[in-house]
């Protein structure tokens, strides 16, 4: 997801956002039907790498459609998206193992979310007969955006909210099984988690976009983050009550940050530039996080030292938000 993502501002100067979005969501739907027929772990393996390329793809592309229909509403355009993002990691994570166990095994609890995804690219092509054909730009594509501030902002925000994020679904549940909690019980908070960020994902960018603007948002979403992830380490107790605050933070922080390069950028092909720069890092960077807290379980023998590393995690986010210039400087801001 992370080396795939750059490559979508090409993607969409040469076949426009709404055809790429649907090569996109064929990839993860083909691909993931050929590895649930796959013989053997390692075909297995290799063929996720295109539903990771589909995946990295449309991640980048679905903010430059954005900007290209919903110039004016994108906090809630976005909201709309990653909700949807949101709902279908809720849905297959809880339908997984019983459609496994109701249909024979994993590999058909793989096919059906795989056939799912290629049925909906049917409907979303059906979209396109009343769509102009698509015209190449004739100008050079934008250069990459390394030399603005910006951009580096927004990979730090990415990537410290990413290995947040990724760190918690990894470990969250084996932190508190070494506390004495049942399997069952602990895989719950990990679900209550990912359930709260829906609501959160949809509402909070919506006002972002009527009341006070992104910066506001930013910051409170961050501070709820650190509250829930801190509240894991120095009192276990209320594990449910931190589950539900770093679930709003997560959803909705998803979703503001991914209006950002909107904001930021006014071009849909510069949008598309900084966001593939954004989650070409940013993902990298946050696909670490489970390894280095992973071993650092195994050099303390205890996930204590692991949570206070996502606590670490947590405040550089934090500080990182808390420099995201007002609505009134990004204009000018390079």
């Amino acid at each position: 997801m992370g080396i795939f993502a750059p490559p979508a501002a090409l993607v969409v100067r040469r076949f426009g956002t709404r055809l790429a979005i649907a090569a996109a969501v064929a990839l993860i739907g083909v691909f993931g039907l050929l590895r649930a027929a796959a013989p053997g772990i390692a075909l297995v393996i290799l063929l996720t790498w295109p539903v990771g390329i589909g995946m990295g793809l449309g991640g980048a592309i679905a903010p430059v459609a954005v900007k290209e229909r919903f110039p004016d509403r994108s906090g809630f355009a976005t909201g709309v998206y990653a909700t949807g993002i949101q709902v279908g990691s809720a849905v297959s994570a809880t339908t997984a193992v019983p459609l496994a166990h109701a249909l024979g095994g994993w590999r058909w609890s793989l096919a059906v979310f795989s056939a799912v995804s290629c049925a909906f690219v049917v409907p979303w092509l059906v979209t396109l007969r009343a769509e102009p054909v698509h015209a190449r730009p004739v100008e050079r594509p934008p250069l990459p955006p390394w030399r603005r501030p910006n951009s580096w902002l927004l990979v730090a925000i990415f990537s410290m909210m990413a290995s947040t994020y990724y760190g918690l679904n990894n470990w969250l549940p084996d932190s508190f099984v070494e506390r004495g909690w049942s399997d069952s019980r602990a895989g719950w908070l990990l679900a209550v988690l990912n359930i709260a960020a829906i609501p959160a994902s949809l509402t909070i960018p919506w006002l972002s976009d009527h009341v006070g603007g992104r910066r506001p948002w930013l910051v409170g979403m961050a501070t709820l983050f650190v509250a829930g992830v801190l509240g894991y380490v120095a009192a276990p107790g209320g594990a449910w009550l931190w589950s539900v605050c770093c679930g709003v933070a997560s959803g909705a922080m998803f979703a503001l940050v991914m209006t950002l390069p909107l904001d930021f950028e006014h071009h849909p092909a510069r949008v598309g530039a900084l966001v593939g720069m954004m989650l070409g890092l940013g993902y990298t960077i946050g696909a670490i996080s489970p390894f280095v807290l992973g071993a650092i379980r195994d050099a303390t023998g205890s996930f204590t030292s692991s949570l206070w590393v996502l606590v670490g995690f947590c405040s550089a986010l934090w500080l990182a938000v808390a420099a995201v210039p007002g609505e009134r400087r990004i204009a000018g801001a390079p």
